[in-house]
């Protein structure tokens, strides 16, 4: 049987509602748009809410240049509770005073979060650890010893102090755990921390102000006319320079050759490739071995 659903491929925005997990919003987004390559870039936990890319039909190849993007997060923290996930969904284990704490306690300590830090990933995360999701042994009742992992936060400023709470502005690299740096500045400060409320306002371009929210889609249905709201796939490359190829070229790449091409192409970078008649093409990549570029990503 021929599906009668209107063909949608590209990047969405996803303005992600507390309650679902990122799982949840790309099934929903599977079966509105009725295609069946469909995948998000860069899980948002249950309670957390904003921006989430979903990837339908050949953008799903492009998630891989999303993920490394940078983030950013508005996030508020507790100061004096302690839970076991790191967040208020969790078991509190430890609750202490916040009274003798100043606002300039508080940024003082912040000092310490930015640039490179390490973190250790909490139990009750996605990341996998011999073959098996942290959350799934965590909900077992077992603790195993996470590897402390290397993370960039690029900008980290207080936004608001309102004792016990603040609220902090994150700019950070793939693989921060917002969870664990309210865990990690309440233990600085001596007093326990969580994380009590998180929204992603950016990944990469994508921007929270233009985010869809998921009714939205909903109230659209299979049959909506989604093209206002998809971004076409090159629009997360725009990073990487742009070169215009040949018919003759267009036709190597396709078969996967490699070429040569202009000489002022940084030599250890990728480059987008579009067609005389503007059509994206792919990602090449320079292989210093051969000083040739070679198709890396090609798309229909």
């Amino acid at each position: 049987m021929v599906s009668n659903h209107i063909t949608k491929t590209g990047i969405l925005n996803v303005n992600k509602p507390a309650g679902m997990t990122s799982f949840q919003v790309v099934a929903a987004v599977r079966r509105l748009s009725g295609e069946r390559r469909v995948g998000h870039a860069g899980t948002l936990d249950p309670d957390a809410t904003g921006v989430l890319p979903v990837c339908i039909g050949q953008a799903t190849r492009v998630i891989e240049f999303l993920v490394t993007t940078t983030k950013e997060y508005r996030a508020e923290i507790e100061l004096g509770v302690i839970t076991d996930t790191y967040d208020r969904s969790g078991r509190v284990t430890g609750q202490r005073g916040t009274s003798h704490l100043s606002r300039e306690d508080v940024i003082a300590a912040l000092e310490n979060f930015r640039g490179a830090i390490e973190q250790t990933p909490p139990m009750y995360s996605a990341k996998k650890q011999d073959g098996k999701r942290l959350y799934e042994l965590a909900r077992q009742g077992i603790e195993v010893e996470r590897p402390r992992q290397t993370v960039v936060v690029h900008e980290l400023e207080m936004i608001s102090w309102q004792p016990p709470r603040l609220t902090v502005r994150v700019v950070c690299s793939k693989g921060t755990y917002i969870r664990s740096l309210a865990h990690d500045l309440g233990a600085r400060l001596g007093c326990g921390g969580c994380l009590n409320r998180l929204v992603r306002t950016r990944v990469g371009i994508f921007r929270i102000e233009e985010a869809i929210p998921l009714d939205r889609l909903e109230a659209g249905g299979r049959e909506a006319d989604w093209s206002p709201w998809l971004h076409p796939l090159d629009s997360v490359l725009t990073d990487r320079p742009a070169v215009t190829v040949s018919d003759a070229q267009r036709e190597q790449i396709r078969n996967g050759q490699p070429m040569m091409l202009e000489n002022s192409l940084d030599e250890t970078a990728e480059c987008r490739v579009y067609g005389l008649d503007g059509c994206f093409i792919g990602v090449l990549r320079f292989n210093a071995t051969q000083k040739l570029w070679c198709p890396y990503k090609v798309f229909g």
